[in-house]
């Protein structure tokens, strides 16, 4: 299922986007007892998922709205915790940024160990919301796509063995940067904190739907120019891998988001580089999870 927030008159709800239709389902008038809003919904877990799906299957007249009288918001407009993320994470990106001259983080380009950073929950932005370039004065914003895997069941110390039966779904970020406030303070959270600097969305689509995660793509495009295209299956910590190293003493709780890396082909990384500027467009697909397109103002 794709499960999305949107914002209709006056109110905002969780939906479902229905297959082969151009209506979703509002879940707050097909289901009024379930909760309204994105982190409630992933907390009732299998059983919510259950309640949903079956309303799916029959959905009620008035619970259809038209997708051209919503807006749709990122799937978390205000996540309940920092957003989790994973820096270096493919190997070709981490010798670019190594490379780059922007690279605070260690002497090694390729980490030993998963290096976790967080967003501000007040970075996110939804789809087609300008990116505000102009917060950062270096003139260094740069883009990254990344895909995200969403918490459904809570644990710590999780063995990796079990650690996708956690995993409720996915969803899709651009982990905005301004490369030269990354590299000033010598760690990544300021950097990459501004506020609209985590575009997501367009849904979170279940792990059920996406199937076997490794074996989709990441393709980045900067007004049309492809940038970034890299299998997940490159990632040098799998999903498995980062839930037993985040979870190691540290519970996970139902909504946690954790963006897991970017690949090659980011703006630092060309000669002169290529920062995003006012009026540039972003686009970034994972197969089977969707498209987050965003302005750049």
């Amino acid at each position: 299922m794709r499960l999305i927030t949107f914002h209709a008159d006056t109110r905002e709800a969780v939906g479902v986007l229905l297959t082969d239709t151009p209506h979703l389902l509002d879940l707050s008038v097909a289901a009024p007892d379930l909760p309204r809003d994105m982190n409630g919904v992933v907390a009732l877990g299998n059983d919510g998922l259950n309640t949903i799906k079956k309303l799916c299957h029959e959905p009620p007249d008035e619970a259809l709205i038209a997708l051209n009288d919503v807006i749709i918001k990122a799937p978390f407009p205000r996540p309940h915790r920092n957003i989790m993320c994973v820096g270096k994470n493919y190997r070709e990106h981490a010798e670019e940024f190594h490379n780059s001259g922007f690279d605070a983080a260690g002497k090694s380009a390729i980490p030993d160990h998963p290096i976790i950073f967080t967003k501000l929950p007040t970075s996110v932005i939804g789809p087609n919301e300008p990116i505000p370039s102009y917060l950062d004065p270096t003139n260094s914003v740069d883009y990254e796509g990344e895909l995200v895997f969403v918490i459904g069941k809570p644990g710590r110390n999780i063995k990796k063995s079990d650690a996708m039966q956690h995993v409720y779904g996915y969803t899709i970020v651009n982990d905005v940067t301004s490369r030269t406030q990354q590299n000033k303070y010598n760690q990544w959270f300021l950097g990459k904190s501004l506020d609209g600097f985590c575009p997501m969305g367009p849904a979170l689509v279940t792990a059920d739907e996406v199937g076997d995660v490794n074996s989709i793509r990441l393709l980045t495009k900067v007004n049309g120019e492809v940038r970034q295209d890299a299998a997940v299956g490159d990632l040098i910590f799998d999903i498995p891998s980062l839930i037993a190293v985040i979870s190691e003493g540290r519970t996970l709780l139902p909504g946690d988001l954790v963006a897991t890396g970017t690949s090659a082909g980011v703006g630092l990384g060309f000669n002169p580089p290529k920062f995003l500027k006012p009026g540039d467009t972003v686009e970034i697909t994972f197969d089977r999870v969707g498209t987050l397109v965003n302005p750049v103002e």
